[in-house]
């Protein structure tokens, strides 16, 4: 790779910072966030005049003046920030010099391919994160709430991954996992009168409010990503409706 201007340095540098942009943005990231990376890496490999424009479902480049130009589409957008972290420390890597072109690519290979947290633990998480944010949001200290948002919790967010498979409307998944988390907050109000299905509901469904989403939409908004940020407005706006839908149609159908 001696001559530096040659096509096939420039799709190199295209095929790595579209896939970190990508990486990052279905990671969770802000648009701004994404840029910044993808142009350290292309200004540091020593590419002429880069141009980056990212949205939430596609991220675009050029390079050389606009001569070379190429797009990636990203699909599946979740929360997952230690995959950005991943990947714009590798930028800075990069730039700082102790990794070079060859190394980057390779490690940014590495974390598109590294395996996610098992289902296990998520669900684990999930009903923890449900039990505890049950307490904080009702400031209800009543034991016997607590076993059932976690419960609930973590079903709940065990049917979204699970129903996420089968469906490419991702509000589809979300009704339905709302849904799930009802059913079984009457059936525990049933079994035990002394279970508020309100508390339980609160902490349950806070794994999948879309409480980073609309952060990240405001953060875009701030920065001038006008499109970024409807967008994702739009998205988190979308999943509160599909989450609350659930519910009530549960509770209405159950007469709670």
């Amino acid at each position: 790779m001696s001559d530096k201007h040659d096509t096939k340095f420039y799709q190199e540098i295209l095929d790595i910072c579209l896939t970190a942009g990508r990486l990052m943005i279905e990671g969770g990231s802000e648009m701004y966030r994404v840029e910044d990376t993808m142009l350290r890496i292309a200004r540091n490999a020593g590419a002429e005049d880069p141009r980056v424009f990212a949205t939430p479902t596609c991220v675009f480049m050029s390079l050389n003046g606009g001569n070379l130009s190429q797009m990636k589409q990203v699909r599946d957008r979740n929360i997952n920030l230690e995959l950005v972290d991943r990947v714009n420390a590798l930028s800075r890597q990069f730039a700082g010099k102790q990794i070079d072109l060859q190394q980057l690519k390779e490690k940014i290979v590495q974390v598109a391919n590294a395996p996610s947290f098992p289902m296990w633990l998520q669900v684990v998480g999930a009903a923890i994160l449900s039990a505890t944010l049950m307490v904080l949001f009702m400031d209800n200290y009543d034991w016997v709430d607590f076993p059932g948002a976690a419960l609930v919790g973590g079903v709940g967010f065990w049917a979204y991954c699970e129903f996420k498979k089968y469906t490419k409307v991702r509000f589809l998944s979300e009704l339905i996992a709302a849904m799930v988390m009802g059913l079984l907050a009457v059936g525990l109000n049933w079994l035990d009168s002394q279970m508020i299905v309100d508390n339980i509901l609160i902490g349950a469904l806070m794994t999948l409010v879309p409480g980073l989403a609309l952060t990240n939409a405001l953060r875009d908004l701030f920065m001038g990503d006008l499109l970024s940020g409807i967008v994702r407005m739009c998205e988190a706006v979308l999943t509160a409706l599909a989450l609350g839908g659930g519910v009530g149609m549960i509770l209405k159908f159950m007469g709670v």
